[in-house]
């Protein structure tokens, strides 16, 4: 049974359902194709959130498909930015606590803003990491956008 995380406790204090799922890390690849298949999801289904500054609005969370790309004019054209840049790898873990291939959009360190691709809505279930590498949380993507709002202090729940 994977150790519970904070993003993990976080889903428990809000009540929302969700499952753990475990794999083992491979340290040369840690990308979301990889995860997919170790977790039997379709890569669509697995979510990737990366880190990245805006030139107005400072630090954010873009949660999007691990077979995609972040577009990062639609980001910033979406936060109200001019520009926005991934932040370096350097600074992911300072910012969120969190360290490259455990990148969570629940649980950060700090509240940043999180941005989740549109196509979410269509999903059944997601995967987004449970804030460590090797453990993946597998959620409805209503709970999550809930729960990235409510932890964001977008809204109230």
């Amino acid at each position: 049974m994977a150790q519970k995380t904070n993003a993990a406790r976080m889903l428990d204090q809000a009540k929302i359902t969700y499952e753990l799922k475990e794999y083992p890390v491979d340290e040369s690849d840690l990308s979301a194709t990889s995860v997919a298949a170790k977790i039997g999801l379709p890569i669509n289904q697995v979510y990737k959130t990366l880190v990245a500054k805006g030139d107005k609005t400072g630090v954010l969370l873009a949660c999007i498909p691990g077979d995609m790309e972040l577009d990062l004019k639609a980001l910033a054209a979406v936060s109200g930015n001019k520009k926005v840049e991934v932040v370096p790898l350097k600074d992911v873990q300072p910012l969120t606590g969190y360290i490259r291939g455990g990148v969570s959009p629940v649980g950060t360190k700090k509240r940043y803003p999180v941005y989740i691709d549109e196509a979410i809505i269509n999903l059944r279930q997601v995967s987004v990491s449970a804030g460590q590498r090797g453990c993946q949380m597998v959620v409805t993507p209503q709970d999550l956008i809930l729960i990235t709002l409510a932890k964001t202090g977008l809204i109230a729940r």
